[in-house]
């Protein structure tokens, strides 16, 4: 891990990388998929070192609180607001995403409900077992990373018989909105940068059509300084020789066949559909419902309530184009004046892997402050 974090290794990265660039002959423009590389490279001062080197780094849809339609926040809210004596567990970020109806930390639980910020889909399940009389909803939120947590609660809840255990999804799988971004053709892609920790689940495979049917050459990456810039050779060497592909550059840490266990027990609660993205539209196959087998879990249904549809953002939010890569951040005109982490006015400015967040705290705006 020292050797990922130390300057001299890390300058030696960077000087290749400017070398490769010149020998390209153009300053190649690639995508970071994951929130997490966008704060990793932000928060180590990479962003701007590799802009030096040549290299434009752009965020993408890799933000499972960011991409999430309102009309799914809404609901979330209206279990809370509407249902007496429920319990709705949910991640802390998907707790501020702000709506036309407010957001879940501002909204008035109806009597004797409550919201509670947890860390694990099991805690909500452990809520559920404690008070079988109660309704306990988690609001699922995330990629394949956290899918198959999620898929196990509800297995265990259907073993154990838990019948007031129920979620509300909104899962995400990645592959298919990379292909929206690409067939898009808003933001010309050299390259991507594939986020280790969905990677470590669904392997390498499912992102092999980007090379072989749009010539885009990519690369699986830690989280580390010199996990990212690693990867980033690996795709400036893929253009250079004109033989895309995807490079796994994480191999300390995942196979390139994933993790067969949990992409079976994903299989078995859940099943893909055409799901709306904030910013990116309806997506074929890019959502996961749930198999008719365990449609009891699903708090939708189960409440009454509208979970899809076209984005509901807020006026003058701008969020979409940024998961779009299409404008930076600094792009909005609500970007650090009206919308600021203490009031945001879209989930970009919420979650810690939101693009506008990162851009305010470690980005232009952060040095133009200081």
């Amino acid at each position: 891990m020292k050797e990922l974090r130390d300057p001299a290794a890390l300058r030696r990265l960077l000087g290749e990388i400017e070398g490769k660039v010149r020998g390209i002959g153009r300053a190649p423009r690639l995508m970071e998929v994951c929130g997490t590389h966008t704060m990793a490279l932000f928060k180590s001062g990479l962003t701007p070192l590799l802009a030096r080197a040549g290299v434009e780094m752009v965020s993408g849809p890799g933000c499972p609180v960011c991409i999430t339609p309102n009309v799914i926040h809404e609901a979330a809210i209206a279990i809370l607001t509407r249902t007496k004596d429920v319990t709705l567990a949910a991640f802390g970020d998907m707790t501020r995403v702000p709506t036309r109806n407010g957001s879940l930390q501002t909204a008035i639980p109806a009597r004797g409900s409550r919201l509670r910020i947890v860390y694990s889909p099991e805690e909500a399940l452990d809520e559920a077992r404690r008070e079988p009389e109660r309704p306990v909803v988690f609001f699922g939120a995330g990629f394949e990373t956290t899918i198959p947590a999620i898929a196990f609660t509800v297995r265990r809840a259907a073993e154990e018989g838990l019948r007031n255990y129920s979620v509300l999804p909104a899962l995400w799988l990645v592959p298919p909105a990379l292909r929206a971004v690409l067939e898009g053709g808003e933001v010309a892609v050299d390259g991507f940068i594939y986020p280790g920790h969905v990677s470590a689940v669904i392997g390498i495979e499912p992102y092999e059509f980007v090379a072989r049917e749009f010539g885009v050459p990519g690369a699986v990456a830690g989280f580390e300084p010199g996990d990212i810039l690693l990867a980033i050779r690996s795709v400036l060497e893929q253009m250079a020789e004109g033989k895309p592909r995807v490079a796994l550059e994480y191999s300390r840490a995942i196979g390139r066949d994933g993790n067969p266990v949990a992409r079976a027990l994903m299989a078995e609660i859940f099943e893909p559909y055409d799901a709306y993205w904030r910013g990116l539209g309806k997506i074929p196959g890019s959502g996961l419902r749930f198999r008719e087998a365990f449609a009891g879990f699903d708090a939708g249904p189960r409440f009454g309530l509208e979970t899809t549809g076209p984005d509901r953002d807020l006026a003058g939010c701008r969020c979409g184009e940024v998961l779009r890569g299409v404008i930076r951040p600094e792009g909005c005109g609500l970007f650090g004046k009206k919308c600021q982490p203490d009031s945001p006015l879209g989930p970009c400015m919420v979650s810690y892997e939101g693009a506008c967040l990162i851009h305010f705290k470690y980005g232009p705006a952060r040095r133009a402050r200081a």
